[in-house]
């Protein structure tokens, strides 16, 4: 029986996408907060994006699948704990991940070091030409963590992320 490491528990979570952006996994996003040990259990921590995210359910599973496939760890054995406290914020975002959001063209937030400004941005930079040229369109995007711009240079809607 091999014996399994918090490094182990990392790397398979690295594998494990943000079902709303499959280009990004659960920890670059900075939602995976902490692994724990105990004998023949696991632990992960998560925080998601909001509180009411439509995804959890899934991020639970395929978090637990991820596991127990890839290191033969038994369902009841892996518990993946809900923390709201404190609130999840883009600026956990790793760098790879807002490079990768670029690339898929969502518009990565702005870091803000914890002093946020809940007044939505009117430009953002965009994800296809880099232009500031941008207005925003609606605060509401498909998902709660999304709003709307419009590239006035390459005539290109895109998405942010908002700031949180």
């Amino acid at each position: 029986m091999q014996t399994i490491t918090t490094k182990m528990v990392w790397e398979v979570l690295e594998m494990v996408k943000d079902p709303e952006i499959p280009v990004v996994s659960l920890v670059e996003m900075g939602i995976i907060r902490d692994v724990e040990l105990d004998d023949d259990r696991v632990t992960v921590t998560m925080t998601p994006t909001f509180s009411g995210c439509p995804a959890l359910g899934v991020m639970q599973r395929e978090i637990k699948t991820a596991v127990s496939t890839t290191l033969n760890i038994p369902l009841p054995h892996i518990t993946v704990n809900i923390v709201l406290a404190p609130p999840w914020s883009t600026d956990w975002i790793t760098v790879a991940a807002r490079a990768k959001l670029k690339a898929f063209g969502l518009a990565p937030p702005p870091m803000h070091g914890g002093k946020l400004d809940i007044i939505f941005h009117d430009i953002a930079p965009c994800p296809r030409c880099d232009s500031r040229n941008t207005s925003l369109k609606n605060n509401f995007g498909p998902t709660l963590c999304r709003a709307i711009y419009y590239c006035h240079d390459c005539q290109e809607p895109f998405e942010q992320f908002k700031p949180l």
